[in-house]
């Protein structure tokens, strides 16, 4: 990138999923984002951003949460204002976690599971779970920001087999 390279800036992650069979326990798949420093941009994440939450300075925001799938389309979204995050922000990781409060759940068993990074009308990233589909949780997207020329994105899927709250203090872990 260029110093008059601003980057991506604003930038919307979507997530759609079909409803559970007719007397299954309801699919809940959930957004999650972690906020790392400049100074330890792969130690344990500043803040996470997830259901009942947001970000402290209101920069991530989930918009809409599903626990079912239920609804039209992309039915899950989280918005990432990156370009408003402090400076000393240099990383922001989003993944998708699967809650396993009736029994183990992965993504090969949720139909038809799909993700979406846009920013505006620019689709940068769009895909499904199938290569992870052994996974209870999963990376999708990794930004980061190096010195003044704005932020930078690359789709990453890394499955991991845990728990939600385990999946938050992993994902954004250095990978071999």
């Amino acid at each position: 990138m260029s110093g008059l390279n601003k980057g991506v800036g604003k930038v919307e992650v979507t997530l759609k999923w079909d409803p559970s069979p007719i007397g299954a326990a309801a699919h809940d798949l959930d957004i999650i984002a972690g906020v790392y420093t400049a100074e330890d941009p792969y130690g344990p994440p500043s803040y996470l951003v997830h259901f009942d939450s947001r970000s402290p300075d209101g920069t991530i925001t989930l918009t809409r949460d599903s626990r079912t799938g239920q609804g039209f389309g992309y039915d899950e979204a989280m918005i990432l204002e990156l370009n408003r995050l402090a400076p000393h922000y240099a990383r922001v990781v989003v993944g998708v976690a699967i809650q396993q409060g009736t029994g183990k759940l992965t993504f090969g068993d949720v139909a038809n599971a799909g993700v979406r990074v846009r920013e505006g009308y620019t689709e940068l990233a769009a895909h499904g779970f199938d290569e992870v589909a052994g996974a209870t949780a999963v990376t999708i997207v990794e930004f980061t920001r190096e010195g003044s020329d704005g932020w930078s994105y690359r789709s990453v899927r890394r499955g991991f087999d845990t728990d939600p709250q385990s999946f938050a203090t992993l994902m954004g872990a250095r990978t071999a």
